[in-house]
């Protein structure tokens, strides 16, 4: 989140009820003291429902085979494996752990403490989001974008450039290694997002801002007023979809769902 402080913006919904916005950077761990510090009532994450079977998976998967999701993010190439490959270079912080340390953690902890989970991206048979998923597909598959990413090498260390000069330093009495990581997560969105294009990730953003809401609406209901919401999602997307929630955008009803864990003990 260039040129942004590292604490968690807080956004207050007009109809009541709070949103916590914890930024996170794939892969990496965060210390207890970047950790969100807030009282909150229910999660909210940029994920469908079966992200948390794909997380068991890379768990059995990392028991089996200490290191394979990451080798294999290695091997994928484009903008996530050459951040993967950043991540691995930094020796003061721990990077490149799947499934996501923090989105897990915190999903864990909600299931251990009985919160309410809510997946804000919608399901594959809303028609609107399988319009938007096709619409996105057709952008990330034109031509221009298909040569663009042959070239990633270049245009990942442009990026990282750019993202260099705009850091911030890490938060206080932390390593330097959790800006530079930063950096390597602004250069790994922004490649993400050129794949797509603007006015899509404005379509995408509004929705997710409209569920959101309506998260904060269903867990109002149970809570009151007061209700708190924290919503974790990665460090660069924040500014956008902060945006996207000031924008007032009507709330969308849903519930939220149950998220089945193992090994919940506290991290």
């Amino acid at each position: 989140m260039d040129g942004q402080a590292w604490t968690d913006p807080v956004w207050k919904d007009p109809d009541g009820g709070t949103i916590v916005l914890h930024g996170t950077m794939p892969t990496v761990v965060f210390p207890d003291a970047m950790r969100p510090r807030v009282s909150w009532d229910g999660l909210a994450l940029l994920e469908s429902p079966d992200v948390v079977d794909l997380w068991i998976q890379e768990e059995i998967d990392e028991a089996s085979s200490q290191g394979i999701n990451q080798t294999h993010a290695l091997l994928s190439g484009g903008a996530f494996g050459k951040y993967i490959e950043g991540i691995s270079t930094l020796e003061n912080l721990q990077g490149g752990r799947f499934p996501d340390p923090e989105p897990r953690r915190l999903q864990r902890n909600a299931d251990r403490h009985e919160r309410p989970v809510f997946f804000i991206e919608p399901l594959a048979d809303d028609d609107d989001w399988g319009d938007y998923l096709t619409q996105e597909a057709r952008a990330v598959s034109h031509w221009k974008k298909l040569l663009g990413m042959v070239r990633v090498g270049k245009r990942w260390k442009k990026s990282v450039k750019l993202h260099l000069f705009q850091a911030q330093p890490p938060p206080k009495g932390q390593s330097v290694d959790y800006a530079t990581a930063s950096v390597l997560a602004a250069a790994w969105w922004e490649l993400s997002e050129w794949l797509s294009t603007p006015a899509l990730a404005q379509r995408r953003d509004a929705r997710y801002a409209a569920r959101i809401r309506g998260a904060l609406a269903a867990l109002r209901a149970k809570k009151g007023e007061d209700a708190t919401l924290l919503l974790v999602l990665h460090r660069p997307h924040l500014p956008a979809l902060l945006s996207a929630l000031k924008a007032n955008t009507a709330p969308e009803e849903i519930s939220s769902t149950s998220s089945s864990s193992v090994n919940t003990e506290e991290e």
